[in-house]
């Protein structure tokens, strides 16, 4: 089998926005095991974000992953003779790999020297890119749903997980005790808990 990858031209993570109709992974099996190519495109876009979020546990640069990610899916193309269905499913197979080639790559030595000379320049992006998390409150319902809270336990919480303060200044803000900060917060979580069940 050969993995003939310029018939792919939008074989890279950009074009995960636009899956193929997912298909049976039985079916699939069956394509890529008579070297269907296509299929193997098919694979990528179903496969390619869960396998890159395992490769990106262990690998911390999105280049690099992505590399990995690459050199998993030929390992993948190259031994899927070897999976067998009955030891479990196509996925779990297909995250081992991913795991064992990012684990391979961190133990290789062009890794090291890679990561010995990353500028901290190039590093402080990713970090900040990785751990920054946006909630947008007003799709989900959430102001809306502190409507029926006193206005006093409304304030607390818009300060507190609208705006960002911590308890201690809401306390100092409010002027109010810090543990009748604390004490309206878990009583407003209460009363909106009751609303869910």
């Amino acid at each position: 089998m050969e993995i003939v990858l310029s018939e792919f031209p939008a074989l890279h993570l950009e074009c995960r926005g636009s899956l193929p109709p997912e298909i049976p992974d039985d079916e699939l099996l069956t394509q890529l095991k008579k070297g269907d190519n296509l299929s193997l495109y098919k694979l990528y876009q179903m496969y390619a974000g869960p396998l890159l979020g395992i490769i990106l546990k262990f690998i911390k640069y999105d280049d690099l992953a992505e590399d990995v990610l690459q050199e998993t899916f030929v390992k993948i193309w190259k031994s899927i003779d070897k999976y067998d269905p009955e030891k479990g499913r196509l996925f779990t197979w297909m995250a081992r790999i991913a795991r064992n080639t990012a684990i391979d790559y961190l133990r290789g030595q062009a890794c090291a020297k890679i990561l010995k000379t990353t500028d901290i320049d190039v590093a402080s992006p990713n970090v900040d890119k990785r751990n920054y998390v946006s909630y947008n409150t007003d799709t989900i319902g959430i102001k809306e749903l502190i409507n029926v809270l006193p206005q006093a336990q409304k304030q607390i919480l818009d300060l507190v997980y609208f705006q960002g303060y911590t308890q201690l200044e809401v306390s100092d803000r409010l002027q109010i005790p810090l543990g009748s900060v604390k004490s309206k917060i878990r009583y407003a979580i209460l009363v909106l808990r009751a609303h869910f069940v």
